[in-house]
């Protein structure tokens, strides 16, 4: 199959999380996040945060996931993984003490050398460049910045200084900041002091007997500082690109940034296209942490995490996007449409192509044989991951339809299931550690059945997934050729734990019959440094919109799905950059843009 859609199709691992916070408590859902991909002997892999093995992939579009040895730091976040020469190269993260190595020939037979560590580190990341000398990078702190050394290619220890390469700056880099579309702005010195006295007054203690380092902790979590994190170094004509991300996993605007540089070690300056990696709206937003790479065609993809971020903060998901460098030596990447089907042959050779079929199921009734309070049957047709429809019972006779409203020309569905409060015993042993938990290690399954009727009387099978050994909570069902149908239904729904199901989007899509939209009317206006505000007039013909923005009006390489004319804020900005909006309007027909104008200098 050649075509995908985000998030990527594969097991996400429950997590049975025991933050010491939680006193006792134990938080479950599901997560794999902060995804290193590379090439190597011509497969793709992706190792990514919590997930016990590796996803390989023949064609960037199928994954299948396949266990890692058990002495490898699985249990430890931001796996790095780099090709250098014949051999794969693994470490991950801790601060509690010094990481370790590991370097293969053979990434899923073994065996798995270890090569001591001499220092800690978070988010690593490892690099070499193209006369054999290995760079270091790392860093994950709202305090401190992501820092790089150069590193002896035999023993991987420090050879020379560790330079600081880049600080987070959100009082002039809008996209930094934290909170929902980065609308916290972090606090000056004089009221983190404050904030800070308040917090020890509450508490009953005093400075002096805070553990060494809780200080320094505490006023991070009270800054409203953003996390810079999850460095990632390529290289390409002469030119080094540092990839970053910021603010926090937990946001809609998690993202990609990126700096570039003549030398491995800097000095580094800010890329004209920033961020490099950007989707906050859509069915699920969330593009940062992530890593770049060239596939055997020389076609770039970038890879990043996305949110969802209701059970835990730490409830996430991976994507996957055509990315590139323009003829000006600027990364983009394009997540436009960024969480429909895509043509991974198509991208390859175009990677601004539009998708070649449109949403059909965005805000159409839905149906269901029961449902809870707060967790509606509409919520599988609303478009947003973070709400779900969840049957009355754990029965396999319950049932969710869609009614797409008229007989309609389907080519994908796409089955999202979303976990509700899970309250269950841990399965297996606590991990120790800065994050203890457990990762589920047996193979669970998600099971259901989709048919399809073009009258309501007569149904026939889409997909049957009633006796899969498989647990793919964001199946897609592919019908290249195009099916006739206008309801559908899903039943026979089984998941792990005998949860009652759940799901978050029954996605349709396909080809419609009628008009595209008309173009857009809207404004774009400066609201200061770091914002502007567009207002798009509703339009009866559209089923949403998509603000697209850059630096030029051939560089709208930024974009916000939305599906409403409600103003939009943006606040990914960069103070003293000029901007250029477009809104394109799209329904089950069609894309139609929109005419391209300038917000000008703030």
């Amino acid at each position: 199959m050649k075509y995908c859609c985000n998030p990527i199709n594969i097991n996400y691992r429950y997590q049975f999380n025991a933050d010491p916070r939680l006193k006792g408590l134990l938080k479950i859902c599901r997560e794999a996040a902060d995804p290193s991909m590379i090439r190597f002997k011509d497969r793709y892999y992706i190792f990514a945060s919590m997930t016990l093995g590796v996803w390989v992939s023949d064609d960037l579009a199928v994954w299948e996931n396949h266990p890692l040895p058990k002495e490898l730091p699985l249990y430890d976040y931001a796996p790095d993984v780099r090709v250098i020469g014949d051999r794969v190269y693994f470490c991950a993260s801790s601060r509690d003490h010094k990481c370790d190595r590991w370097y293969t020939e053979d990434i899923l037979n073994g065996p798995y050398i270890k090569v001591e560590g001499t220092f800690p580190y978070w988010d690593p990341n490892l690099f070499r460049d193209d006369d054999g000398r290995i760079y270091f990078y790392w860093g994950c702190s709202n305090m401190t910045p992501i820092f790089g050394t150069e590193l002896d290619p035999v023993t991987m220890n420090p050879v020379g200084e560790t330079k600081e390469l880049i600080h987070g700056d959100p009082y002039s880099i809008g996209y930094e900041r934290i909170g929902e579309n980065n609308s916290v702005l972090p606090c000056s010195e004089e009221e983190l002091n404050m904030k800070y006295a308040g917090y020890l007054k509450r508490s009953g203690i005093t400075e002096d007997r805070l553990p060494p380092g809780v200080a320094a902790l505490l006023r991070g979590m009270l800054s409203n500082r953003p996390y810079i994190e999850g460095a990632w170094m390529d290289k390409k004509d002469g030119v080094y690109y540092l990839q970053y991300a910021a603010p926090g996993t937990q946001y809609n605007t998690y993202s990609d940034g990126v700096y570039k540089g003549s030398s491995p070690l800097g000095p580094f300056v800010p890329a004209e296209n920033n961020p490099y990696s950007y989707k906050p709206g859509g069915f699920i937003p969330g593009a940062g942490h992530g890593s770049s790479m060239e596939d055997q065609d020389g076609s770039w993809w970038h890879a990043s995490t996305m949110r969802i971020s209701k059970n835990h903060d730490f409830e996430r998901r991976v994507g996957i996007w055509p990315a590139g460098i323009d003829q000006d030596g600027e990364m983009f990447c394009n997540q436009r449409y960024g969480d429909w089907p895509m043509n991974i042959e198509k991208l390859r050779k175009d990677p601004w192509a539009d998708p070649e079929w449109m949403l059909l199921s965005a805000g159409r009734p839905v149906r269901a044989s029961s449902e809870t309070e707060g967790h509606p049957a509409c919520c599988a047709s609303e478009e947003n991951v973070q709400t779900w429809w969840q049957a009355a019972s754990d029965s396999t006779d319950e049932w969710l339809e869609l009614d797409l409203t008229q007989v309609s020309d389907v080519r994908a569905v796409q089955v999202n299931f979303a976990d509700d409060k899970i309250d269950i015993p841990c399965p297996g042993q606590i991990s120790q550690g800065s994050q203890p938990r457990y990762i589920e290690e047996a193979e669970t399954v998600t099971r259901w059945k989709l048919e399809g009727s073009a009258d309501g009387n007569t149904w026939f099978v889409i997909a049957d997934k009633s006796d899969a050994e498989t647990d793919l909570t964001h199946d897609l069902i592919v019908c290249e050729d195009g099916i006739r149908v206008r309801l559908l239904r899903l039943s026979g729904m089984k998941v792990p734990y005998g949860q009652k199901p759940c799901i978050s989007g029954l996605r349709v899509f396909g080809k419609g019959c009628g008009e595209k939209p008309a173009v857009p009317a809207f404004t774009a206006v400066r609201d200061n440094d770091l914002d502007m505000t567009v207002s798009i007039e509703a339009q009866q013909d559209a089923l949403g919109w998509n603000i697209l923005f850059g630096s030029a009006p051939d560089r709208l390489y930024h974009s916000y799905m939305v599906f409403s004319s409600d103003p939009v804020r943006i606040g990914a900005l960069i103070k003293g950059r000029n901007y250029f909006v477009r809104v394109d309007a799209f329904n089950e027909n069609g894309i139609t843009e929109g005419v391209c104008a300038e917000t000008g200098d703030r």
